[in-house]
This record gives C-alpha cells, sequence and structure tokens, in this order.
C-alpha cells in the first residue's frame, strides 16, 4: 500500500522508501525510514499536498511523493524488520583544556529550522557588545562577540539545517564552515519537544569528532506536555552535556555559559569523545575506508576521516570532490565502490539508506529508556488550530482574509509616513534650494542626491509594516501553512508554494517582495521567485496606467487596467514555466516541509527582524538607487548649453523686459517658455541623444523620441515617466493629468512618413502600457536582485530577459492592433 491511498486520521508503518536522488535523501533523513509509524492528519485544498505526523513532528509532502512511501497496517508490521540499537563506541581520548593556550571561545550555533536557535542568538546577542554580518559569503549568517567570566565568546549563528547532507546551499556552507573555521565548540540548538527528528543532525556532528553542547531549547513546552525526559541519562550515553534552555525568555543561557566554559576547559566530566556504533558490517567498511584516507595527513587535519569515510559510503559528491586532487585518490574511490556493493548485498538497501536507518535505529535506542511521551497518540494544539486555518473549504478563505490585512494595512496606513517622508524630502529640496545659489551644485542635490535618497526613504514605512506581518507570519508558524495552502496552485508553474506571498507583494512594491523570498529555503525556488516578481505590476507603474488609459480608452477603461495587472500575472507564470524547463531544469526539489507548531512570537524577535531587513535595504539597496538615481540626472543635465536653449532663454529675457505686457500674461507666457526650456535641455542631453539613438529601434512599436525618453527617465523609479512626458510634451503643469492627457492625445509626428498624424493611436497606447508593465525593473529592484542572488549575472538577466520581452510584446500589440484598426 502507498502513503498516498492512506486515509485520513488512520497510522501506518512504513517499509519501503522507493525513488532517488535528492527526494530519496530529503525524505529519509526527515525520518521516513522503515519502521517509523506515520498518521495521516488532511489533504490541502484542492488535492494540494498532504500532512502527516512522524516523530511527533508534522511535515507535509505532495501526493506524487508520497505515492513513492511504502507502508502496512500498524497490525502488520514485523518488528523484527528494524534495526536494533549498538550504542556507542568509546574512545579514551582526554579533552585537553584549550584554556591554557587562549581566552577566546569560537562557537557555531548549529540546529534545525525552527528550533528556536536564532531567538537564542537573538537572545545572546541583545544583550552584548555588537551583532554584525559574516562577511564573504552570500548566505545568512551573524555573528556576536561578547565577554564573559574572562572569556571573549564569538558567537556564529549558522543557517538553519536539517543535516549535513550536500542537498542544500545552507548544509555545504554549514559543514564546510565547521571544517573550514574549526570552531572551539558547537552549539547544537535542539527543540524540546521533536527530540528524534532533532537528533538525526546531533548523529552527524558527532561523526565530525566535535565538541559539542546541546541547549534543549523550549523546555517549557516538554515540561508543559508532560513529556518525560532523562537528558542526564542521554548526556552520559552520548557524551554531550545537554543543558534546558527557553530563548524566548533567556531562561538557561547562564547555565549555557558555565557548561560552554568546562567544555572548553577539559573540565566537564561527561564530555568524551564517542562513536555511534553503526553495527559490524557498515564499521568495517567505515575502518576500511578511513584507514585509506588518513595516509592523506593535509584533510585529516581539519576534517574528521570518519565523517569523510561515511560520506563517501552515502555516496557524497562533495566529498569526492574534496579528495579527488590527491594522490591516493584512485585507491579510496576503488575501496569504496567494493564497500558499498558489499553493504548494497547484504541489506538489499542502497548504502546512503542503510546509514540513515542505522542513525534513526541509534536515535530510538537511546530515547527508549530516557523519554516518555504519554500523550503522543492525542491531538496537540497547533493540530487543533490547524483544523481550523487549514481547513479543506474554510483554509483559502482565511488565508485571503489575513493577506487582505496585511496588505490593506501597508498600503493604507503606510501612506501616511509615506506621505510625511515625501513632504519631509520636498521641503528640505526646497530649503537647500532657497539657501544656495543657482548652478550644478544646487541641481545635483535637489534633483539628483535629495530626490534619489527620497526616492529610496519613501517605501521605508511600507517595507516596516510588510516585515512586521511577515515576521509575524512566520514566528507564529503560520508561513508554513500558506506554502501548504498554496503550492498546489504554484506547483503547476514551477513554484513553491511560500512564492505566493513575495509574488502578491510585488504589487505594491517589488524590492520588499525580493527581499521576502528569504522565507524560501531552496536557493532554485528563492532564484525563480525572484526573477518573476518586477512582473508584477508594482504601484509605481499605476499613475502610468492612469494617465495613458484615461487619455485614449473611453470605454471600459476598469477591464483595461484589470486586464494589464492581469497580462503580468500571465507573463511571470509564463516566464516561471519557460526557466523552470531551462535554467532550473534540475531546480525539482522535494515538497518535504516542516510545519512547525504554532507559537507566540516574542516582540524581540519581531523588532530584530524588522530592523535587519530595514537595514538591509537602507544600507546596501539606498546606496545601490542612490548612485543609480544620480547618473540618470547626470545624463540628463548635460550638455546644459546648446544652441536652442540658449534662444529659448533670451526669448523669456525679452518677455520679462516687456513692459506693455499685463502682468498675468507676462507669467504665463514665462512659464510656458520655462517648460519649453526644459523640454529643450532634456532633448539635447545625453539622455535625450540616447532617445535619439534608440528612436528607430523603438519605432517598430509606435513610439517617438519623447515616448523613448520617458521610458529612459523611468530606469531609476517609474514614477519619473510620467513627470518627464510633462516636461517633454509642455504639459504647462507637470503634476496636472488632465492637461497633460490632452497634449498627449493632439501630439503629433513632425517628421518622417507619418508626419501630421497622431502619435498616440489606440495600439501605440495599449503598446506603451504594456512596455511600461514589463521592461527594465527599476534600479531599486535590479540592486536587490543582485544582493539577494549574490551575482550581477542575475541582475544582468532580469534586464536583459524583460526589456528583450517587452519590445517583442509591444510590436505584437501595435502591428497586430493596426491590422484590426
Amino acid at each position: 500500500m502507498k502513503l498516498s491511498e492512506v486515509k485520513h486520521s488512520e497510522t501506518v508503518i512504513i517499509t519501503k522508501v522507493l525513488g532517488h536522488g535528492s527526494f530519496r535523501k530529503r525524505i529519509t533523513e526527515m525520518g521516513f525510514v522503515k519502521g517509523k509509524e506515520v498518521k495521516v492528519i488532511k489533504n490541502a485544498p484542492f488535492k494540494g499536498p498532504f500532512e502527516f505526523k512522524i516523530l511527533d513532528y508534522n511535515v507535509s509532502l505532495r501526493k506524487s511523493e508520497a505515492e513513492l512511501i511504502e507502508v502496512v497496517p500498524v497490525s502488520e508490521f514485523d518488528a523484527s524488520q528494524n534495526g536494533t540499537y549498538k550504542g556507542v563506541i568509546d574512545r579514551k581520548i582526554k579533552l585537553i583544556n584549550q584554556s591554557e593556550r587562549t581566552r577566546t571561545i569560537n562557537i557555531a550555533l548549529v540546529g534545525n529550522p525552527n528550533c528556536g536557535k536564532t531567538t537564542l542568538f537573538n537572545s545572546i546577542s541583545g544583550a552584548k557588545e555588537k551583532v554584525g554580518n559574516y562577511t564573504g559569503v552570500t548566505v545568512d549568517i551573524k555573528k556576536t562577540t561578547f565577554n564573559v567570566k574572562g572569556y571573549t565568546f564569538n558567537f556564529y549563528d549558522l543557517p538553519g539545517t536539517y543535516s549535513l547532507t550536500a542537498y542544500s546551499k545552507e548544509e555545504i556552507f554549514v559543514r564546510e564552515f565547521i571544517y573550514e573555521q574549526t570552531p572551539d565548540l558547537v552549539i547544537n540548538v535542539i527543540d524540546s519537544t521533536k527530540l528524534e527528528r532533532n537528533l538525526f543532525l546531533t548523529t552527524q556532528l558527532i561523526d565530525m569528532d566535535l565538541r559539542i553542547v546541546a541547549a534543549l531549547n523550549m523546555y517549557d513546552d516538554l515540561e508543559r506536555k508532560k513529556m518525560k525526559f532523562d537528558y542526564k541519562g542521554l548526556s552520559r550515553l552520548m557524551g554531550i552535556p545537554f543543558i534546558p534552555t527557553i530563548s524566548s525568555k533567556g531562561i538557561g543561557h547562564d547555565e549555557l555559559f558555565d557548561k560552554v566554559i568546562e567544555v572548553f576547559e577539559g573540565r566537564d566530566t561527561i564530555s568524551r569523545h564517542v562513536h555511534i556504533n553503526y553495527g559490524s558490517d557498515l564499521e568495517d567498511s567505515i575502518q576500511c575506508i578511513r584507514q585509506k584516507i588518513k595516509e592523506v595527513k593535509p584533510v585529516t587535519d581539519k576534517i574528521s576521516s570518519r565523517f569523510l569515510a561515511i560520506k563517501l559510503l552515502e555516496r557524497d559528491k562533495h566529498v569526492t570532490e574534496l579528495l579527488s586532487d590527491y594522490s591516493n585518490f584512485a585507491e579510496i574511490k576503488n575501496i569504496t565502490e567494493t564497500e558499498i556493493s558489499k553493504i548494497e548485498g547484504l541489506r538489499n538497501e542502497d548504502s546512503e539508506t542503510v546509514i540513515t536507518d542505522a542513525k534513526y535505529g541509534f536515535i530510538a535506542g537511546a530515547l527508549k529508556e530516557t523519554f516518555k511521551n504519554p500523550f503522543r497518540k492525542q491531538k496537540t494544539g497547533s493540530e487543533r488550530i490547524d483544523s481550523v486555518l487549514t481547513h479543506k473549504y474554510w483554509g483559502l478563505p482565511i488565508f485571503g482574509a489575513i493577506l487582505f490585512i496585511m496588505f490593506y494595512t501597508t498600503f493604507n496606513l503606510g501612506a501616511f509616513p509615506m506621505n510625511w517622508i515625501d513632504a519631509g524630502v520636498m521641503e528640505l529640496g526646497n530649503f537647500i534650494s532657497g539657501i544656495m545659489p543657482d548652478g550644478i551644485l544646487k541641481d545635483l542635490l535637489v534633483d539628483g542626491v535629495i530626490a534619489g535618497a527620497g526616492s529610496v526613504l519613501v517605501f521605508l514605512p511600507n517595507i516596516l509594516i510588510l516585515f512586521f506581518f511577515i515576521s509575524l507570519l512566520e514566528e507564529s508558524g503560520y508561513m508554513a501553512r500558506a506554502a501548504f495552502l498554496m503550492d498546489n496552485i504554484m506547483h503547476r508553474f514551477g513554484l513553491h508554494g511560500r512564492s505566493f506571498i513575495p509574488l502578491v507583494m510585488g504589487f505594491g512594491c517589488n524590492v520588499p517582495a525580493i527581499l521576502a523570498t528569504r522565507t524560501l529555503r531552496n536557493r532554485g525556488d528563492r532564484l525563480l521567485t525572484m526573477l518573476i516578481i518586477p512582473f508584477m505590476s508594482c504601484s509605481a507603474r499605476l499613475p502610468v496606467y492612469i494617465l495613458i488609459i484615461s487619455a485614449f480608452f473611453d470605454k471600459f477603461q476598469s477591464l483595461i487596467l484589470i486586464g494589464i495587472y492581469a497580462a503580468g500575472i500571465f507573463f511571470a507564470f509564463f516566464t516561471s514555466q519557460i526557466l523552470n524547463k531551462t535554467v532550473f531544469k534540475n531546480k525539482e526539489t522535494p515538497f518535504v516541509m516542516e510545519l512547525p507548531s504554532y507559537r507566540m512570537p516574542t516582540v524581540r524577535n519581531i523588532i530584530y527582524h524588522m530592523w535587519d531587513k530595514t537595514r538591509h535595504y537602507l544600507k546596501k539597496i539606498g546606496t545601490i538607487i542612490l548612485i543609480g538615481v544620480v547618473i540618470i540626472w547626470s545624463l540628463g543635465y548635460f550638455p546644459r548649453e546648446t544652441e536652442k536653449n540658449q534662444q529659448v532663454k533670451h526669448e523669456i529675457e525679452i518677455v520679462k523686459a516687456n513692459t506693455q505686457l499685463d502682468e498675468e500674461l507676462k507669467q504665463e507666457n514665462i512659464a510656458s517658455l520655462e517648460q519649453q526650456l526644459k523640454a529643450e535641455q532634456l532633448y539635447g542631453s545625453y539622455l535625450g541623444q540616447l532617445g535619439h539613438v534608440i528612436e528607430p529601434v523603438m519605432r517598430p512599436l509606435g513610439f517617438d523620441w519623447k515616448m523613448s525618453i520617458s521610458l529612459l527617465a523611468g530606469l531609476p523609479a517609474k514614477e519619473i515617466v510620467v513627470s518627464t512626458m510633462g516636461v517633454l510634451y509642455q504639459s504647462g503643469d507637470a503634476d496636472s493629468s488632465v492637461n497633460l492627457q490632452q497634449k498627449l492625445r493632439d501630439e503629433v509626428h513632425t517628421t518622417g512618413k507619418n508626419k501630421g498624424q497622431k502619435v498616440f493611436t489606440l495600439p501605440a497606447a495599449l503598446a506603451f502600457l504594456i512596455f511600461i508593465l514589463i521592461y527594465f525593473p527599476c534600479v531599486g529592484v535590479v540592486a536587490t536582485i543582485k544582493n539577494e542572488a549574490g551575482s550581477w549575472k542575475w541582475a544582468a538577466f532580469v534586464v536583459l530577459y524583460t526589456t528583450s520581452l517587452a519590445w517583442i510584446t509591444a510590436f505584437a500589440v501595435y502591428n497586430v492592433g493596426n491590422l484590426l484598426s
């Protein structure tokens, strides 16, 4: 029987996991191994993923993945099939007192996602000296330094990972950090209520021969659920001191520091070097490979030969590459293949699964006498909440209501401080303008630096509010439920369920939407979501849509506006399908996602996450946006003096000197001539010249040089398109949309074969809307993609792809429109 065939609320036992590659690797490490009990909780709406309970935690799988797991009813399972518990192999190695050579302790925090590791780090760093990003890496890692009891502590908060297998970027980074940076100790943070699942990572840390102190986090939850755990007994067995902690309340931290110092000084009576006993067959194979690896001294100086041997038996590609340069690699490879064949022949399973089974066998045996959960069969509080929030019929409406509240609050409540910042920037610009003499420096500060910084700061309230809600959803555990609810729909387009929220955010502003992709754990999913977010029509494009639609489409204006937004969604999913089958064709990863227990978010964590993301936005993005805006300003400002400019300035002086003109009429003429001067200056600028250069390229789309310049001016921010058009088309007031609409309707071609004809025909107007929708994202989006992806190549790809697609689509719209009109 397949796991996908089991009815709701039924419990079965796993007998075999089929499949191969990343699915088999991930699913077995998550606890889906032979002999484990699984309960079916529910199915998501629209025949989406299943929710299962295994090893005292809830996890979701798609139906296609559940079909690869064979199960039998509990009554039919033969328990003798399970591996036996072998305990540990003690090593008679005395711990060294490292305090004799240094008073600095480097500590790596390692743990599963949702174990409270970051809460522990935040609690520690919140009262200490400094926190900063660890430089030189593209994954999130924080460092804090402080002094306690005569020691300097360096804490490194490593990314959350379920194992040390070469499966994801985070897992590879964690293990490379450990054996390259060689921390003095590892604090293994463990969720006390999910011991069996969390201890799998602990077994891999033991394989690496590390000094470990385990922090039993959320210990109050374990006590509240009346679980009984003899952690001291488990400490003696595994040679690892276990310290109960409650990170959200700062409880247990002093005891944790004391224990770290004891282990560091070699005074702890529990700490000792042990090997997990995998059984005689596996141990013989490990020892055989170890002996050959140990001949290569340089690599074993930093990395345990036992860990390398086990990884070779697991067919770990990164370890194979690590050893490939050594002189005896061919011998190591041959011995490994021989031992793998022997193990697989004896067990009738692939060697990786055999090792995973042995690890879970060890964990089960170790917990058998030390851990009791008398209420294991009862429905948990989280499951009772989920019976409403992820209900087959009510789940999606509730999710929709949460999204509505989130975005309504973000863009309506955020509008007030947004307007204050905008007004403040304007006042600052007016103040600087009033106290400085006219000239290039004044224009640079007012129109370049201040306006550029304002274009960044104006979205700050929205970002703060958005990330308040994201932190709330993530900390509470609901974000995983959102992915559970939406995965079936998103998966049809090659996206992860978690992609939904960043995509919806994109309708407000693409920058925080791209930052929100951090909730996606797989790098491929993050990149794919990032690359299609620019197709979501941000609020900055809306003024352009309203201007063009109001000017040229008398009927069905609302439907046309909705159609533009729908077209963006279409192009996003169309692009996702293409990228998923080309660039990311090997991205497909199993939807094996833990559904963490619901928890009350802490104010400290929410504020920390909000500030961290806001700081990232201001520091890394703001500078690049500012530079981009100043560059565009410079292109539009120089060269300043031309023959036509001088002519218009002369006309202004003549009008000013004319004493016979009525004062009101004089001011109108001067304003009109000044508007003409701005247009001439922009026309003759490098930006204007560039507009003329690209005009032949844009002409097949029905665009003239003014439309081309407007599009170029919109590169820093799409809001600039409307004000640029106001200058170019010499609207009496660039902010008067009614006046500008009439100017656009009246605009005619002055040269070429279309001389005297209207520039903005209906096909040309529609093509312009489509081009605005798709083309080059603003500088802020490009900079954010570069920072989040860790490379300019993805930012360049977005620029080239979106602009090319915009041209092709606008060309088709314009020419088909002309044929039909």
